[in-house]
């Protein structure tokens, strides 16, 4: 079945035909349409566009459109040649301008559109209808559409016709295929449609419904209420087809594509009454179908249609800052695999056509990949990625690559026919470049080479020659960039000397540093070079500190020729770094240098990174300086954030940022981000700092509402207020309380903590002084603005008369009883503070059982557990100066009374007799509300009720059988019940017939022993494994037999999987989830002293297999 078929041309849709099962159009519902498109009628091939405007002033954020054909066909999955959507934004206006176009037109375009925009909680749709001016053909080898490559994705049927016998020239009579759907089922429909080329069911059930309406119905008698003509239900949601039946017991069949449905856990049938109704429970496409209701010859259908969900995003697009060159990646995540996703850069699709190589896409299950692989800055833009459920973007920036020099060139010193190597270091391995002496290039020769290995740069030159002096330079490709060094010949003079000449160090020391100074990178290789003359030749010794260097094979070592000494130190450390010394002596004389060997490094990373402060979209980022800076001085810093959970670091600056506090800006209230920092020198950059603990952009609150004045003294003030009315994504961390003097813009902070209440007293505040009073919000964000009293307030004691607020419930006599708990609260006024008294019974209460307990509003008094003792007046008195109040309280504690006393018998007559009795001696502390009086005769001794709440002390016993004598009792009772004794009758009644002597015949018992009988057997069962399962039978007789199950003449003993029972005679053995090893005979037998009986039975254990196992067997 195919759920996107449209109505062919010719297909009336009454416009206010509503489907069971699905919500009515939605038109006009918020009035957010200015423009709406409206129904046309196109011609075939041409190109048709429809418009629709929204109006966002009034909206929060952007409205969403949807183009839908049908009932719920997205048309935005049809986006391609045929298809085409456009959306334009008029930032002065701000109205939307949402255009489709069909490219094109064909047959299978006609039908009935919406459009629906929703933003939030609004939203608003309207529809139209597009006509084809073309005849529909109903048969199988006419054209259908020539709209190209997509037109497949609307008119599919068509394109399988269009293969259909291709060559062979049919003669077909012309039929009326209307005719031959109204006489068929309409589980051929289908078969009928595809026959005859008609490619929209939808319509068809439509048209025909239309058609049958101008028929006169037929009359029913097995249906009240038949099938809705269809229903529409989500994916894996469930849906009820419901039916009322004129027979309540008829009988009932539900048919799904001709094919009857059986009752199961996804089909479940339900019967009330004369109603039928079928729930179908998880609906999938398998559905979708075609569903009948069968009672004896009376038949009615429906159509029910699954709609599928929308694919949603769940994880977004994250924004990347990169630099030229660099690959990027966007990666997305949707709520189900396989979906389809749309690439968009500033509004141009990208998709595997029109991207060439620039764009790569990927999809792993459930997340889409966009990548760019070598990132330019004509790719800086804004990237979105939608699906028919949702979009997401992210912004890409791209910065040119800054090109750095690691190690420069440096000048060289050479002699005749030695070799001279210009070497520099720069940062990207790929870069290019040449060679220049005195501005001409310099080409490769046999003397003269140049090589390129990663990152370094050689010039060679071999058979150094006078003419080889000049102003060497590098020049990178591409770059405004050059490195300059210069090349010194050195002659060398032959003179004659005397054979005595003192030793002499020439030591050079002006390419690596200060005078006497060398620096070295660590990690790096140092050779120095040292020139030593003197005849004879002299002896060379290098010390370092008070150490001699070896010049043994070593990290740290001294390679000597005749006239040269090399102090060599392999990948320098910081514990290479001090002041070393080369000596030189001959019988000539000495010489000697110091000089100082510093090692520089990158530096440590910064310490302590944290976020002092956050704004709306921003947040203010310190730390401290490393506490090593590698020697060399610190530059400045470059940072890097992400947010919390993502992998993916942002670079914030490119140039080197020097203060050690920065703000970061756009970046999302209310998502958790953490930052990390690197420090640079002049010799590189350190590793990152640790990662800052997560902090949320966020914005301070509104200021608090509705401040007020709740109390004044002498040197305090009482406010309260209300939260505010925005918090954000912050909170609150509490409030800060502030004051000054009316007049004054001196504000004084009143609390040196935020509180967290929303109330507060000001102390220590200047008595007959005009204060006002202001409050503020704190968060991480900040303070909030602040609300202030709209007057002054005079700071001075307010004089108020006491007064007893006495609850309503204890202006009556409160009953407690005895052993509760009493626990009174009173609320009173007055100021200053008013002198509280309790009193009992006009005395002063000094009871050590009750305790009182007062605050400056109210007074308590409570009882732990009451006594009758406690019963009587509580008077409250409240006393300021010589005004005061006073209020009365009843307490009565009560329990139950006592028995009543002097029951007895005065009268008996005929059935009757009469009792009196007194008044029990206690009464429970309240009063006697009844009477409850029992009778029992002197045989069984069972007491039976007679009277309940018996008001008077005396009654009359009637209905007393005769020949029995009986005797009473009375219970006395109050509002804590009946008494725990009874009053008990001292004399009886005996019931009496005059004239009448009766001699009974004597009594013979009768035998009543017997052996045991089974009156009813064991039945042989078959159960269900798993399924608890009982055997039972009935014994009689006397004495009680003594009763024995057995399992294959085997003992049943104590074994928690039996239990046993015997409830009058009747012998039930349970057995709990048996299995088949519980199969077998069962007997029981009874046995006494007169003889014993037996039955047996045979238990049959069944297993039952589900039906995917009875299906592979």
């Amino acid at each position: 079945r195919s759920l996107f078929l449209f109505p062919p041309s010719d297909a009336e849709l009454p416009p206010d035909e509503h489907v069971a099962g699905e919500d009515p159009q939605m038109s006009e519902l918020s009035g957010m349409f200015v423009l709406k498109p409206e129904s046309v009628t196109a011609t075939k091939g041409k190109d048709i566009t429809f418009v629709a405007k929204v109006d966002s002033s009034s909206l929060l954020r952007k409205p969403n459109m949807k183009w839908l054909k049908g009932k719920w066909l997205d048309l935005g999955s049809k986006a391609g040649k045929h298809l085409q959507f456009k959306e334009v934004y008029d930032r002065n206006t701000k109205i939307y301008t949402y255009e489709m176009s069909i490219i094109k037109v064909v047959d299978g375009d006609a039908g009935g559109y919406r459009c629906e925009v929703t933003s939030k909680d609004k939203c608003d749709s309207c529809t139209f209808e597009v006509s084809v001016q073309a005849q529909v053909n109903l048969f199988p080898f006419n054209s259908s559409g020539d709209a190209g490559e997509d037109a497949g994705d609307l008119d599919f049927s068509a394109l399988l016709k269009k293969r259909e016998k291709k060559h062979k020239e049919v003669v077909v009579e012309e039929v009326d295929v209307w005719e031959i759907l109204k006489a068929a089922k309409p589980c051929d429909y289908e078969k009928i449609a595809f026959e005859y080329g008609i490619t929209d069911l939808r319509g068809m059930l439509k048209r025909l419904k239309n058609m049958r309406k101008k028929v006169e119905p037929k009359i029913t008698d097995a249906f009240l209420r038949k099938l809705d003509s269809a229903y529409s239900v989500d994916k894996g949601k469930k849906i009820q087809l419901s039916v009322e039946l004129a027979d309540p017991n008829a009988p009932l069949k539900w048919l799904k594509n001709g094919q009857e449905i059986k009752p199961s856990a996804k089909y479940v049938f339900e019967s009330v009454g004369n109603k039928r109704t079928l729930t179908i429970n998880k609906c999938n496409l398998s559905d979708d179908a075609a569903y009948e209701c069968v009672v004896e010859e009376e038949k009615c259908f429906t159509e029910v249609f699954v709609k599928e969900p929308p694919i949603t995003i769940t994880k977004l697009l994250d924004d990347v800052h990169t630099v030229v060159g660099e690959k990027v990646e966007f990666e997305v995540e949707v709520s189900e695999e396989g979906a389809n996703v749309k690439w968009m850069k500033d509004g141009v699709e990208l998709n595997r056509e029109t991207a060439g190589s620039k764009y790569r896409f990927k999809k792993d299950g459930k997340r889409h990949i966009l990548i760019i692989n070598e990132a330019t800055t004509e790719d800086i833009g804004m990237y979105y990625v939608f699906t028919n459920g949702g979009e997401s973007k992210a912004e890409l920036e791209v910065e040119d690559k800054e090109l750095q020099v690691l190690q420069s060139i440096a000048d060289l010193t050479v002699k005749a026919a030695e070799q001279a190597v210009f070497k520099c270091e720069v940062s990207d391995e790929k870069v290019t470049g040449k060679w220049f002496k005195d501005g001409v290039e310099v080409l490769p020769s046999d003397r003269i080479k140049m090589t390129h290995i990663g990152r370094t740069h050689k010039l060679m030159i071999d058979d150094v020659k006078p003419s080889d002096a000049g102003d060497y330079t590098f020049v990178p490709d591409g770059y405004a960039l050059s490195l300059s060094a210069k090349l010194n010949f050195l002659e060398i003079k032959i003179d004659y000397v005397p054979r005595q000449d003192p030793p002499k160090i020439h030591l050079d020391t002006s390419a690596t540093g200060s005078k006497n100074t060398i620096t070295v990178v660590a990690g790096n290789k140092l050779r120095l070079d040292v020139e030593i003359t003197g005849e004879p030749a002299p002896t060379v010794c290098w010390m370092k500190g008070g150490e001699v260097v070896s010049e043994a094979e070593g990290r740290v070592r001294v390679e000597t020729r005749k006239t040269l000494s090399s102090f060599v130190i392999e990948g320098a450390e910081k514990e290479d770094e001090g002041r070393y010394s080369i000596t030189v002596t001959n019988p000539a004389g000495e010489d000697k240098v110091e000089l100082f060997v510093r090692i520089v490094d990158v530096p440590n990373p910064p310490e302590n990174v944290k976020c002092t402060s956050v704004g709306e979209d921003s947040g203010t980022i310190t730390w401290d300086p490393p506490a090593f800076d590698g020697g060399v001085p610190i530059k400045g810093y470059l940072m890097e954030r992400k947010k919390v959970g993502s992998s993916r670091w942002t670079k914030l600056n490119f140039d080197v940022y020097e203060s050690t506090t920065y703000e970061a800006k756009k970046m999302i209230e209310g998502v958790l981000y953490e930052m990390r920092v690197f420090a640079v020198n002049g010799i590189g950059i350190s590793q990152p700092s640790a990662n800052s603990k997560p902090f949320m952009p966020i914005a301070p609150t509104s200021e608090p509402t509705r401040l007020m004045v709740d109390d004044v003294t002498d040197t305090t003030c009482a406010l309260k207020w209300r939260p505010p009315e925005r918090i954000g994504a912050g909170g609150i961390d509490g409030y800060i309380i502030e004051y000054c003097i009316e007049g004054s813009d001196q504000w004084v902070q009143a609390n040196e903590e935020p509180v967290g209440k929303n109330q507060y007293r000001v102390k220590g505040l200047p008595v007959g002084e005009k204060m006002l009073f202001r409050v503020v919000a704190v968060n991480i964000a900040g303070r909030s603005p602040p609300v202030t009293l709209t007057q002054a307030v005079t700071i001075r004691e307010i004089m108020e008369n006491p007064k007893i607020r006495l609850p309503r419930h204890l202006r009556n006599k409160l009953v407690k009883f005895v052993g509760e708990k009493v626990n009174l609260v009173i609320p009173f006024q007055g100021k200053p503070r008013p002198v509280v008294t309790w009193f009992k019974d006009g005395v002063l209460l000094e009871d050590n059982t009750v305790g009182t307990r007062t605050s400056e509003v109210d007074t308590i008094i409570f009882i732990r557990s009451a006594e009758r003792t406690h019963s009587g007046k509580y008077t409250l008195s409240v006393q300021i100066e010589n005004m005061s109040d006073s209020a009365d309280i009843y307490i009565q504690v009560v329990e139950k009374p006592g028995p009543p006393i002097a029951v007895r018998v005065t009268e008996v007559w005929g059935f009757n007799a009469a009792l009196e009795w007194k008044p029990p001696k206690d009464d429970g502390n309240c009063e006697i509300i009844g009477y409850t009086i029992q009778k029992a005769d002197m045989k069984t001794k069972d007491w039976f009720t007679v009277y309940e709440h018996n008001r008077r002390p005396s009654c009359t016993v009637s209905d007393l059988v005769m020949g029995n004598e009986y005797f009473f009792r009375v219970f006395s009772e109050n509002i804590c019940g009946l008494s725990d004794e009874a009053g008990i009758s001292k004399n009886t009644a005996l019931i009496t017939k005059t004239g009448l002597d009766y001699k009974p015949p004597p009594f013979r018992e009768m035998d009543v022993n017997r052996s045991p009988k089974f009156t009813a057997p064991l039945v042989d069962r078959c159960v269900v494994a798993g399924y608890a399962a009982a055997i039972s039978c009935a014994v009689r007789g006397y004495p009680k037999p003594k009763i024995i199950w057995m399992k294959n003449n085997m003992i049943i003993r104590e074994d928690p999987k039996f239990l046993m029972q015997n409830n009058q005679g009747v012998l039930t053995l349970n057995i709990r989830k048996p299995s088949t090893f519980d199969g077998g005979r069962y007997s029981c037998r009874a046995i006494n002293d007169l003889g014993q009986d037996e039955v047996e039975c045979k238990l049959e254990v069944r297993v039952v297999q589900e039906k995917g196992v009875e299906a592979k067997k």
